[in-house]
């Protein structure tokens, strides 16, 4: 078998057999083939495209090429939520202690950010004394014990998806659906979940900005899901606006707190409502999403969940009397009022500029070496259908320095205000099963 045969084979539109899918990764893992051929591979299947079995095997493959977590020890079926990301997402730092609340085993293993603000590991340690270095053992006897715990990625997961990820991203091949969800996937099942549903944001600040692209990518990864004998699902949200009111890393920790006392933004809590109930019915915890839903809410309101967020935070060292002081978080010096310069209602926000305002703040990485400030970001004080007038306060930053003037110039230009009625954005646009016309076909 000859790279140059398979590079030709799908250049001319032709699909590749499981076996010559599993020759290119495996040869690529172990560097037997150069990263022009691999590019030159990567460039066919973004204009040829896959076939779903072809999806499903560069999947497993990429599984193969590294280890696979072994969740067996953990008692119940184990469901994993993902979001391809967005502006203000701490839906994680909610949903995982609400969930968990119910029963579910929530093993989670997050990431950092690059990007506009931390990841989830980066935003839980905004909380004082928290880690997130378990060993195995400590990371199973805390799911088995309180249902929940949340961990950096362990082990040499997916090898070829990070030498792939990384071609990818100078050959201009990212934005190919085949390569984004086998990407995802591979982590998500060598992670060791029995069940995953899916966050998939379509908007401005989403990777995805149109919705059609985002419902294909959404159902390539529930087909490849169902393929390789796990349960999947897809939810489709918005990312034409940030998620919630709150961008930056101890703000969106705060903010997920709020909501499990319940009083979040409606927008944040309408997520995790609907993710968790997917996640819930998964688990076996209940038999329709409408029962599912009410134990949610039955959850915050008797606070139920926010307890089942302490004992996490306790478990794994940090200080969970932060949940009922938040004052303790750390706190930026400055707090720096964008005023509205036009009477009307809010038309717009593009949320790719505010995640940039929060990255100059300091919120973000934008290489994988800076130093991220877990104390800065911005809190939204109008969103998309809300009335303004001339004056009023749009956006606070929590700024470490006066000095914010390029800063907002960004989020004025992120706001459009129009003198126009504007309806609030959809935020679940679909939902996606395998039962729903997207079940895998050969």
């Amino acid at each position: 078998m000859r790279m140059v045969d398979l590079i030709e084979k799908k250049r001319n539109g032709d699909a590749l057999s499981e076996e010559e899918i599993q020759f290119v990764i495996q040869g690529y893992t172990k560097d037997e083939i150069p990263d022009y051929q691999m590019s030159a591979m990567a460039m066919a299947i973004y204009f040829q495209d896959m076939n779903d079995k072809e999806r499903a095997d560069l999947t497993m493959a990429m599984v193969k090429s590294g280890d696979e977590i072994d969740l067996s020890a953990i008692e119940g079926m184990k469901v994993d939520k993902h979001s391809t990301g967005g502006v203000g997402d701490k839906t994680t730092i909610a949903l995982a202690p609400l969930v968990a609340s119910l029963g579910v085993p929530v093993a989670k293993m997050s990431g950092r950010g690059l990007g506009h603000t931390g990841g989830t590991l980066d935003k839980l340690e905004s909380i004082p004394g928290f880690h997130i270095e378990l060993t195995t053992e400590e990371f199973i006897q805390n799911v088995n014990k309180n249902k929940l715990a949340v961990i950096g990625q362990t082990g040499n997961l997916t090898p070829a998806d990070k030498k792939l990820y990384g071609l990818r991203d100078v050959t201009g091949t990212v934005n190919s659906i085949p390569l984004i969800a086998s990407s995802i996937m591979s982590k998500k099942l060598a992670s060791g979940a029995d069940g995953i549903v899916l966050d998939v944001k379509t908007g401005t600040g989403a990777f995805m900005k149109e919705l059609s692209t985002s419902k294909d990518l959404a159902k390539a990864m529930v087909k490849i899901g169902t393929k390789l004998g796990r349960k999947t699902m897809a939810v489709i949200s918005d990312m034409n606006q940030p998620l919630g009111l709150a961008v930056g890393n101890a703000l969106e920790v705060k903010e997920a707190i709020d909501m499990l006392k319940g009083k979040g933004p409606e927008d944040l809590l309408e997520l995790c409502l609907t993710l968790g109930s997917h996640m819930v019915v998964m688990a076996q915890k209940a038999d329709s999403i409408e029962e599912a839903r009410k134990a949610l809410e039955h959850a915050i309101s008797s606070g139920k969940a926010l307890e089942t967020l302490k004992v996490f935070i306790e478990a794994q060292g940090g200080d969970s009397s932060v949940v009922d002081d938040v004052t303790q978080f750390p706190e930026a010096p400055y707090k720096i009022e964008i005023k509205a310069t036009s009477n009307g209602m809010v038309k717009s926000i593009e949320a790719d500029r505010i995640g940039t305002a929060a990255m100059m703040l300091g919120a973000g990485r934008a290489t994988k070496d800076d130093e991220i400030l877990l104390d800065v970001g911005l809190i939204l004080q109008k969103k998309i259908g809300e009335a303004v007038n001339e004056g009023d306060t749009i956006v606070t930053l929590h700024s470490r320095s006066e000095d914010v003037g390029d800063i907002e110039k960004i989020v004025q230009k992120a706001y459009v205000i129009a003198n126009e009625h504007i309806e609030a954005p959809t935020l679940i646009y679909e939902e996606i099963t395998a039962s729903s016309g997207t079940g895998f076909a050969l």
